[in-house]
């Protein structure tokens, strides 16, 4: 037995197994790998790996499968299968981020390989494969729960693992992101979530939900998952360094297919890229080695249906600096996949209530008006090339005028 201790969920305890499993080093590699990419330039103390948030979302997915194990005994066949299934979550858990490249979304963007693609290709090598086949669980549908394949032979599980409700990979980055960063508001009541947990038969299915008693610990799940979109995940310092960094990887990797095959791309961290900085002599490497913020922010338009004023800044700041020197950037998040309407096969998440199952939208005025997308729009200047108290000065008074028509 091994025991590791974690700043957000204290000890965390693996079995010799699993400790076989985290020694791989496709795995340790996930040290390398930081979970909140650049925020760190942002956010000085997010400096966390995907590593200890593999262990987090295990911890997070053990409790979790705890839970609703203990309050539903009758959907296991015997204790047999109960405890495959643990075990199965646990490996799931994981092994979720294993396909993940430097910086994650910039990589895929640049390379054009999905992360589920590479984590395919990671789970047909012999040693994980074999560290699974220790652990007493079959590879496959470890890698059926990781992909969220429809297919899988535990529906209820797919959600615990992959999402997008319930997951427990959502569970724990929420925690550890708001816990480094330091941003309040990213917090929720998750023993309250977890122990509200609960498998439900709907039309024939097993489906993963919640009593009436979590509804508002659900609440403050999906309200702290705005606020951490909002505060730090679309925060303008790392958008831009995101955006620079495009083009850094861009310089890195001329070639993007000579990182197709499995062993070259796992020779590359985040570290490795940092590090290559140093041989690029480009503006936009100079900007990401020494935090030089090439572009600023101009004007953002956060929560706003009504896309007028956005365009109209748009447009005047293009024709006046030159589109060159204008960076617009828009984002949007799915707050909450609802409404469920008449196809079963969009994700919701169910509330058991004395009535029976309801929609969480019908349990929660908050969470109905949360549900949908949520939009953040920002527009940025080039700092060498625009007087940028101008720039903020002339996008407020189109705003104001719009506002007075």
């Amino acid at each position: 037995m091994k025991r590791i201790f974690d700043p957000v969920h204290r000890f965390i305890e693996l079995d010799d197994g699993e400790a076989r499993l985290l020694d791989l080093p496709q795995l340790q590699r996930l040290r390398r790998l930081r979970q909140l990419g650049l925020a760190y330039l942002a956010f000085p103390s997010a400096e966390h790996s995907r590593f200890t948030h593999a262990l987090g979302a295990l911890a997070v997915g053990s409790r979790a499968f705890d839970s609703i194990a203990r309050h539903g005994a009758s959907f296991f066949s015997d204790s047999r299968e109960a405890a495959y299934q643990r075990r199965l979550v646990r490996a799931a858990l994981l092994l979720h981020d294993v396909g993940h490249g430097p910086f994650s979304h910039a990589c895929e963007a640049v390379l054009g390989v999905r992360h589920e693609d590479r984590t395919k290709e990671l789970l047909a090598l012999p040693g994980l494969r074999a560290a699974l086949e220790a652990l007493d669980v079959e590879p496959d549908d470890v890698l059926a729960l990781v992909l969220g394949d429809p297919r899988t032979r535990y529906p209820a599980l797919r959600e615990l693992v992959s999402g997008p409700n319930l997951d427990a990979d959502r569970m724990d980055y929420l925690q550890r992101d708001a816990y480094f960063t330091g941003v309040v508001s990213g917090r929720f009541d998750v023993e309250q979530l977890l122990e509200s947990l609960r498998l439900y038969e709907r039309d024939g299915n097993l489906v993963l939900g919640i009593d009436s008693r979590g509804v508002v610990a659900l609440e403050s799940f999906v309200t702290a998952r705005y606020m951490m979109f909002a505060s730090v995940y679309f925060h303008h310092t790392t958008r831009v360094f995101e955006h620079i960094l495009h083009e850094v990887l861009q310089e890195l990797w001329p070639n993007p297919r000579a990182l197709d095959a499995i062993d070259e791309f796992l020779r590359w961290d985040d570290f490795r890229v940092l590090n290559e900085l140093g041989s690029v002599k480009t503006e936009a490497a100079q900007a990401l080695r020494e935090r030089v913020r090439v572009y600023v922010l101009a004007a953002e338009f956060n929560a706003e249906s009504d896309l007028r004023a956005f365009e109209a800044c748009e447009r005047s700041l293009r024709q006046r600096y030159g589109p060159e020197n204008v960076w617009s950037d828009e984002q949007s998040q799915v707050m909450h996949r609802l409404p469920l309407v008449a196809d079963a096969s969009r994700p919701t998440v169910w509330v058991g209530t004395p009535a029976g199952l309801v929609d969480a939208r019908v349990a929660s005025d908050l969470i109905a008006k949360l549900s949908g997308n949520a939009h953040w729009r920002k527009l940025f200047v080039r700092r060498a090339a625009v007087d940028v108290p101008e720039a903020r000065k002339l996008c407020a008074l189109i705003v104001a005028s719009l506002q007075r028509a």
